[in-house]
């Protein structure tokens, strides 16, 4: 008996050391990662030190953006022509058109455009309205209603959703992707759209990009938080509207690191069971 005393109180002095070793070897990792982190910290420090335009919601030239910056637009947002909804703006399916012609009796309805790029008014039946923007589709139901109906017949055309236009949300979001743009939405649904922020998003800094009428590209910095808190204005997204999600730094320097890793991979705790 003396001796199984003697051998079990050697086992638990050995366990006792091998979790002291353990719980000294993940100090020093942690340590190792500390100061690699801080070098990280001081390297995007000096970036920082450079002169930056911290001006939130304002639009300047792309070029501006600071190198550190995590930007991973995706190719589809650079190659895509840019397509505004305006005059220039032509109707495709699925497009859910408001028209009305004066001096017809039950002429105001909303119809959309079908896959075949037509639609069905009274009178005149089916009317091919895909690629024609809302000016051409007012001129063109003219004339068909001026044939056998009406004399100087008056139309109107408003696009009250359009489908054929694409945004792409990026970054540090839980879905990113090409997102179709129905009717008007702004920043805070499109981020929506995506699922919200990951886990390591930075909120207060999410970039968007834009081709200007000139076809300058540009790029204006959103407060995300202001705009919650009813601070700063939620602005409008438009057609091709490339939207990244910066990554905070501390919080991505915590997930890259050796320490993370040998923490995701071991519990600690079981150290002391």
């Amino acid at each position: 008996m003396p001796g199984g005393k003697i051998k079990l109180l050697g086992f638990k002095m050995f366990s006792l050391d091998l979790r002291t070793a353990l719980m000294a070897g993940l100090l020093a990792i942690g340590a190792v990662c500390t100061a690699q982190a801080q070098q990280g910290a001081g390297t995007m420090g000096s970036s920082a030190a450079q002169p930056r335009d911290t001006r939130t919601g304002v639009f300047r030239p792309a070029a501006s953006v600071p190198a550190d910056a995590d930007i991973t637009p995706s190719p589809q947002s650079l190659s895509s022509p840019i397509v505004g909804l305006g005059k220039d703006y032509r109707v495709g399916p699925n497009d859910l058109l408001d028209i009305e012609v004066l001096d017809l009796d039950n002429a105001k309805r909303t119809v959309r455009v079908n896959a075949a790029g037509a639609i069905t008014l009274p009178l005149i039946g089916g009317v091919v309205v895909a690629g024609l923007t809302a000016q051409q589709i007012e001129a063109h139901l003219a004339s068909k209603y001026s044939e056998k109906y009406l004399q100087n017949p008056q139309v109107s055309v408003f696009i009250k959703e359009f489908t054929t236009e694409r945004i792409t949300v990026d970054g540090a979001v839980v879905k990113p992707g090409i997102y179709p743009l129905t009717g008007q939405i702004t920043l805070l649904r499109a981020l929506a759209l995506a699922g919200g922020f990951g886990p390591i998003a930075n909120s207060t800094e999410v970039m968007l990009f834009r081709v200007n009428e000139k076809g300058e590209r540009q790029v204006a910095v959103f407060d995300i938080d202001l705009i919650r808190s009813g601070k700063s204005d939620d602005p409008a997204i438009k057609g091709d509207d490339l939207i990244v999600v910066q990554r905070d730094s501390t919080r991505r320097m915590l997930k890259d690191s050796v320490f993370r890793d040998i923490l995701d991979s071991i519990n600690p705790f079981a150290i002391f069971r």
